[in-house]
């Protein structure tokens, strides 16, 4: 069998530190060093030493990096996704899939970084010309979850390094043997070791105040809960950092009378149900227009009863357990609340026996806004369906949260599609797809869910700044 033991340094490991688990067995994969505040403080100063240099190169030298990263990740995609599984739960095929999809950053960014761009503005008086450039911003800092342990940090990792910049990471304490084996290879793709460092730690909230406080940080990427974006929103201020946070989210996925029913429960299934209903735009409401709830919930209850639950390395499991003892609790408890107040479990709704937190897959119905799990990002492997009768009141229902990353909705009225996409207050919006993710797009929130954009060309502008030059006396 393949294993991933040979992309993580020795160096990393230690009798006494951060022990990370295999969240479906219990057993531990491996523990870390703890580092210190001088260790970390030491490689930001050694992160914003080599950025100088490494600004200094041409765009296509910095490219050519970043597509070697690219490469070594798909030639060890296998080693990688059994990483993945291995610390996250999710199934494999899933993390092949992260694998391909995290270093398609790489490779987007390696091919952007030849394109950032600067301007001629047409000059206000004789003898003056107007300049606009772009340059790096500076050393960046990253702080990224466990969810999707490797493309959250190529997302980050990539636009930054091409724009010019450094970049200090902080995994998630839960995965951070990813985050290892990715600097190795960046170093075996010919990226200088002080470019690209991870930190690992026991103590998260503590390293995270120490990247906010440094003035030599002059960004700080950050994907996770809105609670812990503001902490870190709020430590920021007194370095004035540039700052792009991806926040929690509270998806509605809105199935209209004129939808395709069988497409719609299609992208339910991918966009509910992926790692466990573990990501951040994951659907939290699915919206059902009266008329069709009966067909879609009789319909979306069958194929859920049939996914199996289990250990993602072993073959045939589509849903593996949640990351840990408190994300388990935490859905166990807004069902309870939810089915005292009435709503109705047509599917799942229970726990499954294991060594991990596995939790069955649940479709919940007559889900009403007076349920906690209506308004509460769930995080996990819980489809909570809710009537409505017309267009507006859909649309009135999805925006009324204080989040806003992104929605689905399933027509085949072409004018519907217009209205509704135009009037959800999402960064993102899915028109019949449940799947919105690629690096081409612009990926971000807005009201509570973050700010900024990640992948696509608006991207790596997270990573520069924009410098005017006044140039006179040329007559």
């Amino acid at each position: 069998m393949t294993t991933w033991t040979d992309l993580v340094n020795a160096d990393a490991f230690t009798e006494q530190g951060l022990v990370v688990t295999n969240p479906a067995t219990g057993n531990v994969l491996a523990t870390l060093r703890d580092m210190s505040d001088s260790e970390v403080n030491a490689i930001i100063a050694e992160a914003d030493l080599a950025r100088v240099a490494w600004a200094s190169l041409t765009a296509k030298s910095r490219a050519a990096k970043l597509k070697a990263w690219n490469d070594l990740i798909l030639a060890n995609q296998e080693k990688l996704a059994q990483l993945i599984t291995a610390e996250c739960g999710k199934p494999l095929a899933e993390a092949r899939g992260e694998v391909a999809y995290g270093a398609s950053f790489l490779e987007w960014f390696a091919e952007e970084a030849k394109r950032v761009y600067g301007d001629v503005i047409p000059a206000h008086a004789e003898g003056k010309q107007i300049l606009v450039l772009k340059q790096p911003i500076g050393t960046a800092a990253a702080i990224t979850p466990w969810n999707f342990p490797l493309a959250m940090i190529t997302r980050k990792a990539g636009p930054a390094l091409a724009a010019g910049c450094s970049m200090v990471l902080k995994p998630a304490e839960a995965t951070p043997l990813t985050a290892l084996a990715l600097e190795t290879l960046a170093q075996r793709a010919g990226i200088p070791a002080p470019l690209f460092r991870v930190i690992t730690t026991t103590q998260p909230a503590h390293v995270g105040g120490i990247l906010c406080a440094s003035d030599t940080i002059r960004k700080l990427s950050f994907t996770g809960s809105t609670a812990v974006g503001k902490i870190l929103m709020r430590q920021s201020a007194d370095t004035m950092k540039k700052l792009s946070f991806e926040l929690g989210g509270n998806a509605p996925f809105i199935v209209f009378d004129d939808a395709d029913i069988n497409a719609a429960v299609d992208g339910a299934m991918v966009s509910k149900y992926r790692n466990a209903g573990q990501t951040c735009v994951c659907v939290n409401r699915f919206l059902v227009q009266d008329s069709v709830y009966d067909d879609f919930v009789a319909k979306l209850t069958e194929r859920v009863s049939a996914m199996k639950v289990g250990n993602g390395a072993e073959e045939g499991v589509t849903v593996g357990p949640l990351i840990n003892q408190a994300a388990l609790d935490k859905v166990e408890k807004l069902m309870t609340d939810a089915c005292e107040k009435g709503a109705k479990i047509a599917a799942g709704g229970h726990r499954v026996d294991g060594d991990g937190a596995f939790y069955a897959p649940t479709v919940l119905t007559e889900v009403t806004p007076e349920m906690a799990i209506f308004s509460n990002e769930i995080f996990g492997p819980v489809a909570t369906v809710v009537r409505f009768n017309t267009e507006e009141e859909a649309i009135a229902i999805a925006n009324a949260t204080e989040y806003g990353l992104a929605a689905y909705f399933y027509t085949q009225n072409l004018g519907r599609s217009w209205r509704v996409m135009q009037a959800l207050e999402y960064g993102m919006v899915g028109v019949n797809e449940g799947i919105i993710s690629t690096e081409v797009a612009p990926f971000g929130g807005v009201k509570h869910s973050g700010l900024g954009r990640e992948g696509s060309k608006y991207g790596i502008d997270e990573y520069l700044e924009i410098k005017y030059c006044l140039v006179g006396g040329l007559t």
